[in-house]
């Protein structure tokens, strides 16, 4: 006859036998009373094998649990036993196969009526996948966090009413505090970063438009200065824009910064060539203005010629006709007066945009001249080819007026390729020959037909021209003490070159 202890036993193990993955029963002692069966199949073991303590094994199942989840599994259950505390796990098993899988073990302890334990039941449910997908998890987690921290780009969340939640670690080591100092100054953190980042001149702005997105919920963009952790201010763009949840509410706002500085300093760089090569054009005008002004010089000075002779006869006449010669010298004073006017504009007008000269070498002018040049070309379809010799001599020449014939001799190369159809290339060679700066500028467009006449005044190929450029570019070489010439290339275009002394007797 079974008895009721019996009987109790019996229901046990069929709850045991009846729960989801393992069930398993042991004593006081910490010794298995009772594996099911499917546990036995999947270790491939008996359940004598798990309760064979020896040496390090007081357990008899250090062999099925990983080596590396051993000790930490076996100090907990050793716990459990001396406290009573419930038993929960994580740890690996090892397969009849050899493989290994994850499962939580999770015991608790039976009492009898005066609270002594007298047994332990548990069961051991296999969460080899969720691992799997936690560890995913995991893993993609660091992934956006890597992806966050190494964008070219500083980020920053913040809640629905701006207060910042989130800093990578970029923009932490750029601005050089974290969200403790932010705590600590009494203020709001996102009141607290304005003012402590923000230069002072962009902050009003700044602050205006943050408080226009916060209540609007419209995305966020302004160019200002932010100050980084060394005290120097750099350009940045901000932009924020704002997570929504289902309903269209504002859950978190996403900050992205950028350091634009390099960009906004190169751009007043280009502001500023522009600026330049607007005065130098202005002075190319100013020179076609003078060559206009001495053609209006020239008729006051022959009338004053003509009018000279006339008086001269005048007086020369017997009787002489004092009459006539008065009124003649009225007019050579009057055309004296209008020519004399004519300088003094043209003195004004030239002494607005009088420079000086300086001693050094063409490779400033010669760079900034191809700057200021190449959207044209590009624009032109013209390669610039620009090849300028190693530790040039010193030359004293005036930066802006150089520049002049640089541009012109430049833009000429370029207009007379207009016509080319194949490849369009400018060349600029700037060389040391003797005692002087040799500076080349080539074309390989039609070539010229009177190379001798090209730097008369007033002489043009130019359907448009003036036929003064070339003129007072020469002019203004050899008041450097050098010397422009053109000649043709051997097989198709032409040369413009000219030669400035070496040092500082130009």
């Amino acid at each position: 006859m079974i008895t009721e202890d019996q009987q109790e036993v019996r229901r046990k193990l069929q709850i045991l036998d009846s729960m989801p993955g393992f069930g398993w029963s042991a004593n006081a002692a910490g010794q298995f009373t009772y594996v099911t069966p499917n546990a036995l199949a999947f270790l491939g073991i008996t359940d004598d094998a798990l309760n064979a303590a020896e040496a390090g094994n007081e357990f008899g199942w250090r062999g099925v649990v990983h080596p590396d989840d051993y000790q930490r599994v076996a100090d907990r259950w050793r716990h459990c036993l001396r406290t009573g505390d419930p038993y929960d796990a994580e740890h690996r098993l090892r397969r009849a196969d050899g493989t290994y899988r994850w499962f939580r073990n999770s015991g608790r302890p039976f009492r009898e009526e005066h609270g002594n334990i007298t047994e332990w039941f548990g069961t051991t449910i296999d969460i080899e996948d969720e691992m799997r997908a936690q560890e995913a998890l995991r893993e993609r987690e660091r992934m956006l966090h890597q992806l966050v921290e190494t964008l070219p780009a500083m980020i920053d969340c913040a809640t629905p009413d701006g207060e910042p939640i989130y800093r990578s670690q970029q923009m932490s080591e750029f601005l050089g505090y974290d969200f403790d100092d932010l705590d600590a100054s009494g203020k709001s953190r996102l009141d607290a970063t304005l003012k402590a980042s923000v230069h002072p001149d962009d902050l009003e702005g700044v602050q205006t438009d943050y408080a226009y997105s916060l209540a609007t919920g419209e995305p966020y963009a302004r160019r200002h200065r932010l100050r980084q952790s060394d005290g120097q201010y750099r350009w940045v763009e901000t932009r924020a824009a704002p997570m929504r949840d289902a309903d269209g509410a504002v859950v978190q706002w996403n900050v992205i910064c950028l350091d634009i500085d390099s960009e906004v300093r190169a751009r007043h760089e280009l502001q500023l060539a522009q600026e330049r090569l607007a005065r130098a054009s202005q002075a190319a005008s100013l020179a076609e203005l003078s060559a206009s002004i001495a053609h209006e010089v020239n008729q006051p000075l022959a009338a004053i010629v003509a009018n000279s002779h006339a008086c001269h006869r005048w007086l020369s006449a017997e009787p002489a006709n004092i009459e006539r010669a008065k009124i003649t010298a009225e007019r050579i004073v009057r055309n004296a007066n209008a020519a004399a006017d004519i300088v003094s504009r043209t003195r004004t007008l030239f002494s607005q945009s009088a420079g000086t000269r300086t001693i050094g070498p063409l490779d400033d002018v010669i760079a900034e001249t191809r700057e200021l040049l190449a959207d044209e070309a590009a624009r032109r379809g013209i390669q610039m080819e620009v090849e300028v010799a190693r530790n040039l001599p010193p030359v004293a020449f005036d930066p802006v007026q150089i520049q002049q014939v640089l541009i012109n001799l430049l833009r000429n190369g370029m207009e007379a390729m207009d016509a080319v159809t194949s490849k369009r290339v400018l060349r600029l060679r700037v060389s040391r020959a003797n005692e002087v700066v040799r500076t080349e500028v080539s074309d390989n467009g039609p070539g010229i037909e009177l190379p001798a006449r090209m730097f008369e005044p007033f002489f043009t190929t130019k359907e448009d021209g003036m036929g003064i450029g070339l003129a007072i570019c020469r002019s203004i070489v050899e008041a450097h003490g050098g010397q422009l010439w053109a000649e043709n290339n051997g097989s198709s275009g032409a040369t413009f070159a000219f030669a400035l002394p070496v040092g500082a007797n130009a």
